[in-house]
């Protein structure tokens, strides 16, 4: 039975629930399996105890009690402010101090004096709250703090709502699809996408918890969303890919996926595995299709209601022609309300006809196809009067057998402009002449001027809590472990 509502967790109608129209396994999630009225109710209990609140924070873990905390939440009209269960004492402080929460939700970490509202997993109330509006902040997501203190971006109930609307068009989702992730629950991908998804589709949801190879493999899904890290480690065990092959589609997103582990995923799965592209402050804008073509190392077209485009330092139009980079300019009914407290920053991002500059670097096809080449401020190197994108001459590096990791960053030269270097960390078995074979294989693979004019071979590269590479202290001087 059909219930249309403007709900924007639509499967959760409360008619539904009266009518006895339920959906038995709604979510699963640490060995717990919640019905549509399982979670309906328990998350109206706990919308009962916020509702008066503005913002609450919640320690993203996940966990049943997660995922009341931000359905009750959402169904009291009362922000959520997802916290990293591993954050450091200093980007807690930042978090809770700049978003203005009043509570935690659920649990709170050791140390904090906020007050804290339990969540009762058992409780029970068919309480109807009315909708709230749609330009309601929904959640204040942190970014990763890549270039300054975490800023916290304003997504409105409107702006999640035709974000998830355009993925279901573009990938096809509906309620007869089993969504598999084991994906964490502070960011867009695994909360925005991998909760609020299913619950605005109506599709059943199984968190692994871990994204392991063998949870994947053991949880029967039509869907599987993972990060590049969970894909390849699923290529490293070929009986857990095959499980994957009775899945409808494997969508991976939040980094780049290197193409000999798209090309394994193939090979062992028989799917080609879609591609997209969004951030914190746009959701998802970019994807490819189950029934279009499949690039590796391209990211699709726009999604519903989304247009793209490619500027140059002087704001002049970058040519379709998919050579040329430029920065990559976004606009859409998904993007977020601005950054929280941050005006000046928020102006800043936007240009003064309405687009959002996203801060990254691409190509665009004559087709429309998109390929992210890294970020404008680490990731364009303008190197003999050519403008280079640093994710394309990793992309060529990643696919030598004898590379594992890689980071490719421009330096000052006096001569060049910048000089491309690339941080290799190899795989065992590299030969002493490999640094030198990698810049060969590039010049081949690529244009000769694209090449490394220095690779250095490493141990291990920089990353944040998130996992990303940062570029930044490489080209500040702070050295990886080099080999001797």
């Amino acid at each position: 039975m059909s219930y249309r509502s403007p709900l924007l967790l639509s499967s959760l109608h409360p008619a539904a629930v009266a009518a006895g129209d339920d959906i038995p396994d709604a979510v699963t999630i640490d060995g717990v399996t919640l019905s549509r009225s399982d979670l309906l109710g328990a998350a109206t209990s706990v919308a009962e105890r916020v509702a008066r609140a503005q913002r609450v924070a919640v320690l993203a873990e996940p966990t049943v009690t997660t995922v009341l905390a931000v359905v009750g939440c959402l169904l009291a009209g009362v922000t959520v402010v997802p916290v990293p269960p591993d954050a450091g004492n200093a980007e807690l402080t930042h978090i809770l101090s700049d978003s203005g929460a009043q509570a935690w939700l659920g649990k709170a970490p050791e140390g904090s004096d906020l007050p804290v509202v339990p969540v009762r997993k058992h409780a029970r109330s068919w309480h109807v709250y009315g909708e709230p509006e749609p330009d309601a902040t929904a959640f204040i997501l942190y970014t990763s703090g890549t270039t300054g203190a975490p800023k916290g971006v304003m997504l409105s109930r409107r702006a999640i709502a035709a974000g998830l609307d355009a993925l279901a068009q573009a990938w096809a989702w509906k309620a007869t699809d089993v969504l598999v992730h084991g994906l964490p629950l502070f960011h867009v991908h695994g909360l925005i996408l991998g909760l609020l998804g299913p619950l605005r589709v109506g599709s059943p949801l199984v968190h692994t918890g871990k994204p392991t190879p063998q949870a994947y493999a053991a949880a029967p899904g039509t869907m599987y969303f993972g990060v590049p890290t969970v894909w390849s480690r699923i290529t490293e065990d070929p009986d857990a890919a095959q499980e994957l092959a009775k899945a409808r589609v494997l969508i991976s997103g939040s980094a780049p996926l290197p193409v000999p582990v798209f090309e394994r995923l193939r090979e062992l799965t028989g799917h080609a595995p879609l591609e997209r592209y969004g951030m914190s402050e746009t959701m998802i804008t970019l994807s490819t299709r189950p029934d279009g073509e499949r690039r590796p190392g391209w990211v699709g077209t726009p999604v519903h209601g989304v247009e793209t485009r490619l500027r140059d330092e002087a704001g002049e139009p970058v040519p379709h022609d998919g050579e040329s980079v430029g920065g990559l300019q976004v606009r859409g009914p998904m993007l977020f309300d601005g950054y929280l407290n941050r005006p000046e920053v928020s102006a800043e991002s936007w240009t003064e006809d309405g687009w959002f500059k996203t801060g990254d670097v691409a190509v665009i096809d004559a087709d429309g196809f998109h390929r992210i080449v890294g970020r404008e401020s680490v990731d364009l190197i303008k190197s003999g009067g050519y403008r280079i994108g640093a994710g394309e001459i990793e992309t060529a590096l990643l696919g030598h057998p004898a590379v594992a990791e890689v980071a490719v960053v421009g330096a000052p030269d006096a001569d060049l402009g910048q000089r491309i270097i690339a941080y290799v960390v190899t795989r065992d078995g590299a030969p002493d002449t490999l640094a030198q074979q990698l810049i060969d294989h590039v010049a081949e693979e690529l244009s000769v001027h694209k090449r490394p004019r220095e690779v250095r071979l490493v141990d291990s590269l920089p990353r944040n809590a998130m996992g990303k590479v940062q570029k930044k202290l490489l080209l500040g001087g702070a050295q990886p472990n080099a080999r001797q």
